[in-house]
């Protein structure tokens, strides 16, 4: 069983979150379970999921299993050799969006680098199969870096998606340590290919990318990141508060204040990004559908 994680003090007050009642998330929860089918709000043990499961009736699902490929030191899903791919899991993951009713989906997935194509087609699948039970429905997803591969990046962009997101999650300093499968460099790059085809093919799409904060970078390496991004053209940006699942997963060095994060929204918006969502609580998909309208306009 995995530890609590040790942190520096006490958690401060305003990373202090009010749970709804049981009851209030159940639904969401039965239908998960009745279609089999995982979320990046339970595997990663996300301090929103109650917001968004009770209140809000949304959830990030996740494609292709539960294992991951990757070794990431932050991250609580499961790592090792994953099953097969479920043919059927991007309709079942359509008719759960369309239960539940909703305006906007967001889709991740682990990291699938034993697949030729790391998942990318089964990306497209499911955009296609929301939009086909839900044609006004928008999508955003989350997705790998596909080891630097631009046809399957391309598979994933011609099937529509609203937003093309796809997380640096830290500094280029901390790369080794925080993600030491993957490539700041090559990350920057997908997020560049992507703002291209945008430009050429789909102009209203917007790419978004986010990283966490509290794992050991300071303001300097945060806003030289910003600079990277806005030279990479991503429209939309989430910078939120590193929190360790466990004891066994890397250590949180610091509780950034918010006026930390009030001063990453202000110099993004300087940028020029069209939304900048900054503050302790903020993961990748949080309050995704407003930002991805405030982004628009």
């Amino acid at each position: 069983m995995a530890r609590p994680p040790v942190l520096p003090g006490p958690r401060p007050s305003w990373l202090k979150i009010k749970v709804p009642a049981a009851e209030i998330t159940a639904d969401v929860e039965r239908l998960m379970r009745s279609k089999k089918l995982v979320t990046v709000c339970e595997e990663a043990r996300c301090p929103n999921q109650h917001e968004c499961w009770g209140v809000h009736r949304t959830a990030t699902f996740m494609l292709l299993g539960e294992i991951c490929t990757r070794h990431c030191g932050f991250c609580n899903i499961g790592k090792g050799r994953p099953g097969e791919i479920d043919p059927d899991e991007p309709q079942r993951v359509a008719e759960a969006v369309a239960s539940l009713g909703l305006k906007f989906a967001v889709v991740t997935s682990v990291n699938r680098d034993d697949l030729p194509d790391g998942g990318a087609a089964h990306f497209a699948s499911t955009i296609r199969w929301i939009r086909t039970l839900l044609p006004d429905c928008g999508v955003e997803v989350l997705i790998p870096d596909f080891q630097g591969r631009e046809k399957d990046l391309l598979t994933v962009l011609e099937a529509g998606p609203n937003v093309l997101n796809h997380n640096v999650e830290t500094i280029p300093r901390l790369y080794r340590r925080v993600r030491p499968d993957a490539d700041y460099h090559q990350s920057l790059e997908l997020l560049s290919r992507a703002a291209r085809w945008r430009d050429d093919h789909r102009p209203h799409m917007r790419t978004k990318s986010g990283i966490m904060v509290g794992l050991g970078e300071t303001p300097e390496d945060v806003l030289a990141l910003m600079e990277d991004w806005r030279a990479a053209r991503v429209d939309i940006i989430t910078i939120g508060q590193y929190l360790p699942p466990s004891d066994h997963h890397l250590p949180l060095v610091r509780f950034v204040e918010p006026e930390e994060f009030d001063m990453y929204r202000r110099k993004g918006e300087e940028m020029g990004f069209g939304r900048v969502e900054s503050s302790p609580l903020v993961r990748s998909s949080y309050h995704a559908a407003e930002s991805h309208r405030k982004a628009e306009g």
